[in-house]
């Protein structure tokens, strides 16, 4: 078997940015950090959002490493792994020169990467960066370029998957599921392949229908039947299933995925407030992702108001279930109380990060925009009886560093599918209005 040729991997400061231990996964390839990128991560290292933890985390990384070699020999970072060296600032060839400004941290970086394309002739150089305008950059002067692979998840299209149809069903199978509410055994329905822990279906025979799911510990098809939360009605079976995955106790994490309209969020809040005589609290948190990269710092007002507009669509799915019921009825008043007491609390995920998450409904909306490592932090916060609730549209992302394969929601759907605990559901029929869901589609 022939040897695979060592690559040199420069890595880019938002490499580091998205995941700290990144520098651990090149198998036993070299790895090079040009000096400007440990710069740019001085800039991050203050503040309590995600990257600048990670800015810090990989701050400490390196000084476990930290010696002279770093500069000349590189140091070995582990079994079956390469070395890593710390490059200082390079001249600009005067290729790099022609097209690009000298004071830009990205072409300082690039500078680095053709230094060491051209000082390195027999080994291939490969520029790793999220940045799609850099990456270009570097293919325009030869140097080969990547985005980070490592956490991106392959089979999209098993996450875009709609709930299967099963056509031809025995007439007699379905009307058993209609019989008998311990379900039936799996081997009967002769899936192929076999079905995932909590998969949905809909059975099809020549005289009814039937929605079903599979429960995995039992090995069993049961019937899913329609039940409302808190005066939302499910309109189509995507919001059954949703509905069914919400209200199971057993499944303590469930992902919601689908295009704006298709009443993700609304359902996942709708079943908490019909749940939460079981729980302590209802949180309802998203992630900030300021326009054009701002700082909220930049948007007038006090900290409330500067919040104030990120929040309002988790405002406007609980307006649409309180006005289910009379501002006189109990229902109505119930939240009203809910929410005075904070026993219902929305709020931007970045203030709720770092709590004890036991015995809550934690609904986390846009976590289409969280990192792999964000979703894990939240995730391994949960304590006995909570149940974390993701919900979002992985084709409308709006951190310039993630797409429909590097961001959290995508992630975790991909890695938990199977497991008894967890279940999926991508929506796909907007329930909105016809012209939210044509423009959806069209636009």
């Amino acid at each position: 078997m022939a040897k695979k040729t060592k690559k040199l991997f420069v890595i880019d400061t938002n490499v580091l940015l998205h995941d700290y231990k990144s520098i651990y996964n090149f198998e036993n390839n070299d790895i090079v950090i040009p000096i400007i990128v440990l710069e740019e991560l001085d800039k991050f290292k203050k503040g309590n959002d995600q990257i600048n933890f990670q800015a810090r985390e990989f701050t400490r990384e390196l000084d476990k490493l930290a010696g002279d070699k770093l500069f000349t020999d590189g140091i070995k970072l582990g079994k079956g792994l390469g070395k890593l060296f710390i490059e200082t600032g390079k001249p600009f060839s005067d290729e790099v020169k022609a097209s690009f400004s000298e004071t830009t941290p990205d072409h300082r970086i690039l500078a680095v990467a053709d230094y060491l394309r051209k000082k390195n002739i027999s080994t291939r150089v490969i520029l790793i960066t999220k940045d799609i305008n850099l990456r270009m950059k570097a293919k325009s002067l030869g140097i080969q370029s990547q985005d980070y692979e490592t956490d991106k998840v392959q089979n999209l299209e098993a996450l875009h998957k709609t709930i299967e149809t099963n056509e031809n069903v025995n007439d007699e199978l379905v009307s058993k599921l209609y019989e008998d509410q311990n379900g039936l055994d799996v081997q009967l329905f002769n899936f192929r392949p076999k079905p995932i822990a909590n998969q949905y279906f809909i059975l099809k025979s020549h005289k009814s229908s039937v929605l079903a799911r599979y429960n995995a510990e039992m090995q069993l098809i049961n019937r899913v039947i329609k039940h409302p939360a808190y005066g939302i009605e499910p309109r189509n079976a995507e919001q059954t299933f949703s509905l069914d995955a919400l209200f199971r106790p057993e499944i303590q994490l469930v992902t919601l995925t689908g295009k704006a309209g298709t009443g993700k969020t609304l359902l996942a809040l709708a079943a908490a407030i019909h749940q939460e005589k079981q729980y302590e609290q209802i949180l309802l948190a998203r992630p900030i992702v300021p326009l054009a990269n701002r700082d909220l710092g930049f948007l007038p007002g006090d900290v409330n108001e500067k919040i104030g507009p990120y929040m309002l669509p988790l405002y406007d799915n609980l307006s649409v279930i309180k006005h289910k019921f009379k501002s006189s009825s109990s229902e109505y008043m119930k939240i009203e109380e809910m929410q005075k007491n904070e026993k219902l609390l929305i709020s931007p995920l970045a203030y709720i990060r770092g709590r004890s998450l036991s015995n809550v409904f934690f609904i986390v909306d846009e976590a289409q925009n969280l990192t792999p490592h964000e979703i894990k932090t939240i995730i391994t916060r949960a304590g006995e009886g909570t149940k974390i609730v993701f919900t979002g549209d992985i084709q409308q992302i709006d951190s310039p560093y993630l797409d429909s394969r590097s961001n959290g929601l995508t992630y975790v759907s991909d890695r938990m599918k199977g497991h008894n605990i967890f279940a999926h559901i991508n929506l796909v029929k907007g329930e909105r209005s016809y012209l939210a869901e044509l423009a959806s589609d069209l636009l």
